[in-house]
């Protein structure tokens, strides 16, 4: 039911992950037989966890390293990596200049140009090392480079943006991306984003999206929401795109996941995401904290370089253990960042879902009073009074 701001507005009611729960049904699980399988563009993962493609998060080496532990990484075809061909020098300064010279040295950094050598060489250090390609590009480079990226023998391309949409108008100098065209042209598979709508992700999966990615701004490095004003809370947009995909399931037996994009940080969040529908996530900030992370203990956004309108900001996360305790244990912290793996099996475990599937198929309620229960939380733990 739409809520009347004023007389001339009406919106609907959305919700954040902070705002359900999940509810335990009739049955449990014992956690070692929870299965969180999943399939992207045919390739077949153990864990539905991607990595942002954001230069503080994944480099050559992080997307090895997640591959071999079942899970993977995306490698960002416009940022540091295929700017600089030592790109170590680069990211030390950008971890140690000050707040108010951050986003100028951002801009200046990034307006090297791109190297198209740079670009297949990245793509084949990962292949060497056994690791899946996965990159991104948003769709200008998309257009520019399709051919290269696809020749280096990448496994999978993310088109990304802030928004991206199959109804681009542009001036008629500039010819947007037609991404069914691209989709149906390149021998691998496209996933396209970033959307919040049902609309809109139905119409993506139809222009021939191996995966759809869903969340615009909400992210720990993003200002999108800030700066633009635009963005659904994530719950409401992933049940959204999800119901998108399981019409688009039933009209053409083709199966599109969905991923959710941005604002996880926890095991908690990851679970909630699947069960508002979402067949796999990709998170940074979490990664962003590994010891192997290339952002030096700090993560960013990467519409900070724009020239024109900056979004996006530097946060520090620390280093809080290796990315294998992050991703899947043992873990060293008890606040749900370090397995978080272990942390969906065992929530599917106690909710009784065998599958992803049934995991997506969870009760889930409608819990504001979380919100203040987590600041009781909060502030019993620094008073040292524990759970």
């Amino acid at each position: 039911m739409d809520i009347q701001i004023g007389r001339g507005k009406t919106a609907r009611r959305a919700y954040g992950f902070d705002e359900i729960a999940l509810v335990p049904g009739q049955r449990t699980l014992d956690p070692s037989l929870a299965d969180t399988r999943w399939r992207i563009g045919g390739i077949e993962r153990d864990i539905p966890i991607i990595a942002s493609a954001m230069d503080g998060v994944v480099d050559v080496k992080m997307a090895v390293r997640l591959s071999q532990l079942g899970a993977m990484g995306v490698l960002n075809l416009e940022g540091i990596q295929t700017r600089y061909a030592d790109p170590e020098p680069i990211l030390d300064r950008i971890a140690s200049v000050g707040t108010s010279e951050y986003v100028p040295l951002m801009q200046e950094l990034y307006a090297e140009p791109i190297k198209p050598e740079l670009i297949e060489q990245r793509i084949q250090e990962i292949k060497s090392q056994g690791g899946i390609a996965a990159v991104s590009a948003t769709p200008v480079a998309a257009a520019k480079y399709g051919e290269v990226i696809a020749k280096a023998g990448a496994d999978l391309l993310f088109i990304q943006a802030t928004v991206v949409s199959t109804a681009h108008l542009s001036p008629d100098s500039v010819t947007p991306l037609d991404l069914a065209q691209f989709c149906q042209e390149m021998p691998i598979p496209v996933i396209l984003g970033n959307c919040v709508t049902y609309e809109v992700a139905l119409n993506l999966m139809k222009a021939g999206a191996a995966a759809v990615l869903v969340g615009i701004g909400p992210g720990a490095a993003c200002t999108s929401r800030g700066v633009l004003g635009v963005g659904v809370p994530q719950a409401t947009a992933v049940a959204d795109c999800a119901a998108a995909r399981d019409d688009y399931y039933h009209e053409t037996g083709n199966y599109v996941p969905v991923i959710a994009d941005g604002g996880l940080i926890t095991g908690g969040d990851i679970c909630k995401c699947i069960a508002c529908g979402a067949d796999g996530v990709m998170i940074g900030s979490p990664f962003a904290r590994a010891k192997e992370a290339p952002g030096r203990g700090f993560h960013w956004g990467m519409a900070t370089p724009s020239p024109v309108l900056p979004r996006g900001t530097r946060i520090r996360v620390g280093t809080t253990g290796t990315l294998e305790q992050i991703l899947v244990g043992p873990a060293q912290l008890d606040d749900g960042t370090h397995n978080l793996l272990g942390a969906l099996k065992t929530s599917m475990g106690t909710l009784g879902a065998k599958n992803i599937k049934d995991m997506q198929q969870v009760e889930v309620v409608i819990a504001p009073s979380l919100l203040t229960e987590g600041k009781v939380y909060q502030k019993a733990q620094q008073l040292g009074m524990g759970k």
